[in-house]
């Protein structure tokens, strides 16, 4: 009995080692297979790709790693690749991570053109925000992401743009006009209070920063109806947004913190996750509050509530439906307006004071648009820009078109290809594959491209004029993108840079500090300078 028991178990012992010897070959076996499939994947991506023109990397092992930086030498160097290879390149990060940087129309126009769902924005340049911006626009894809377009597009109709242009004169003047908020004492970095205290001498100022809270105040007012007084005295709320922005540029900077795991651990990962806390705390507090709300008064209540003043982003939000009936939720929302107040601050921010710096060194083009503004307010009781006005300044939009050329706030954007994007020439973008290839698509680039813009490091306004712009692709100017997933607030920023130059220009001349060298350009988030943008002010005379 024993033995025939000894028998059996060891039959069973030789079936399960048998049984498990075959399972281990059958994983060896798919194992080669799939990688004999990922190996004829890779091989024919980069047939394709190898129709890519390559400039000289450093080695086989790193490809380019290393070679494109952040600073003015990195921008020096898109001006080279652009002048030798006008179209495109291939550029090799590693030697699975394939880069198409891209700065023609001719291969900017299918990538621009196609659907958020065949080329959605690559991950790997826009996964440190996720944290802090959520399931926003910038940041979704697909299903989610249409639906979202869909509804906030309305948000952004020029009906309700007009009602933001007294915010964006009140928060300019609180720059501009030396009298503080009576809740406020003078801070001595807004520029009429510089030049109340330098009694009309020329003020040396940096310009950036003190645009960035010009914009966030603007932007607080226009989402949640909040005055902060943030370009007077500190707002825990401002500033961390402003320490998340230079978070996140940090992280971008060191590989050794780009898991998540490692970044928790870090003082900056901890930093960012208090900054992310303040954030989120503030917008959720103004959303549920809304909320609640709206649901005690009811919706025809709440209408008749805000008539004889416009409504802001959060309420438009709240009301807002899809086809089926369906409302954002909370957290939708909240996404949402963390999402337009990161990227309406600092871009327009950038803008604005890259076209004070043109505009200084360019004293001619300067002195035409005040004369545009000056004429536009003639015999007026009121100095503000309204609505109407935004169109009757053709000479000051050439010089922000310009200027957006020449200094683009953002200098490229990244796609992944779900499919092969075929080009005219015949070339193809592959979709996803083993080497799942990024698209940079160089605004700068573009911009600076000879072959579509003679002389491109020239200031010159009249680029932009009716007759130039006759023929001219509109892939070759994209400083808010283009196509389905264009900057949805490009109107918004156009028109808050317009009021911003015209009463600038109306109390202040700009002049270039020779005394200092020539900036030294540092694209991060935004196109930044590395010393600070600094210029000279000085107040008009006779303007009070």
């Amino acid at each position: 009995m024993w033995s025939g028991s000894l028998a059996v178990a060891a039959a069973l012992g030789s079936l399960a080692v048998v049984a498990l010897g075959t399972f281990l070959v059958a994983l060896l076996l798919r194992w080669l297979w799939d990688a004999l499939l990922a190996v004829t994947r890779f091989r024919a991506t980069c047939r394709q790709l190898n129709k890519f023109p390559t400039p000289p990397w450093r080695n086989w092992l790193l490809g380019h790693t290393g070679m494109g930086q952040s600073t003015e030498q990195g921008l020096q160097q898109v001006d080279a690749l652009v002048a030798r290879y006008r179209h495109g390149c291939l550029w090799w990060g590693l030697p699975w991570l394939p880069v198409l940087r891209l700065f023609h129309p001719s291969t900017l126009r299918p990538l621009l053109s196609a659907s958020a769902f065949v080329a959605p924005k690559d991950k790997t340049f826009y996964g440190f925000l996720k944290p802090w911006l959520g399931e926003g626009l910038l940041l979704s894809s697909g299903q989610r992401w249409a639906r979202h377009r869909r509804l906030l597009t309305p948000a952004f109709h020029g009906d309700v743009l007009r009602a933001y242009l007294g915010i964006f004169n009140q928060s300019t003047r609180v720059l501009l006009v030396r009298d503080p908020s009576p809740h406020c004492t003078p801070n001595p970095d807004l520029w009429g209070a510089a030049a109340a205290a330098a009694a009309g001498g020329p003020l040396e100022m940096e310009v950036l920063q003190p645009l960035s809270l010009l914009t966030l105040d603007t932007l607080q007012k226009c989402i949640f109806s909040h005055e902060s007084h943030c370009q007077e005295r500190p707002s825990e709320y401002i500033q961390a947004i402003l320490e998340l922005s230079s978070l996140v540029v940090r992280r971008q900077l060191q590989p050794l913190l780009h898991p998540w795991w490692l970044y928790r651990l870090s003082s900056d990962g901890r930093r960012f996750a208090r900054a992310c806390a303040t954030v989120h705390a503030f917008t959720a507090d103004v959303v549920q509050r809304r909320r609640r709300e709206l649901a005690r008064l009811g919706h025809q209540a709440w209408l008749n509530g805000h008539r004889g003043r416009s409504m802001d982003f959060i309420d438009l939000l709240l009301l807002t439906k899809d086809e089926d009936g369906h409302t954002l939720s909370d957290e939708d929302i909240a996404a949402e307006a963390d999402t337009f107040m990161f990227e309406g601050h600092d871009t327009t921010a950038s803008g604005l004071a890259w076209l004070f710096y043109n505009l200084a060194g360019h004293p001619e083009h300067q002195e035409r648009c005040r004369r545009e503004v000056q004429e536009l307010l003639a015999g007026r009781d009121t100095a503000d820009i309204e609505w109407e006005d935004l169109s009757q300044l053709p000479f000051t939009t050439m010089c922000i078109k310009e200027s957006l050329r020449l200094h683009p706030p953002v200098t490229a954007v990244s796609r992944r290809c779900t499919e092969d994007v075929p080009l005219r020439d015949g070339r193809v973008i592959p979709g996803y594959g083993m080497a799942r290839v990024i698209c940079l698509m160089s605004i700068y680039g573009t911009h600076h491209n000879p072959e579509l813009w003679p002389e491109p490091e020239v200031f010159n306004p009249l680029r932009f004029s009716p007759e130039n712009s006759k023929g001219r692709s509109p892939s070759s100017f994209i400083p808010f993108s283009a196509g389905p997933r264009n900057c949805i607030g490009q109107s918004f920023a156009m028109a808050e840079m317009k009021v911003v130059v015209a009463l600038t220009l109306s109390r202040f001349v700009l002049r270039r500090d020779t005394a200092r060298p020539p900036p030294r350009r540092k694209p991060e988030l935004i196109l930044r300078a590395e010393d600070g943008l600094w210029l000279l002010l000085e107040p008009l005379v006779g303007v009070a």
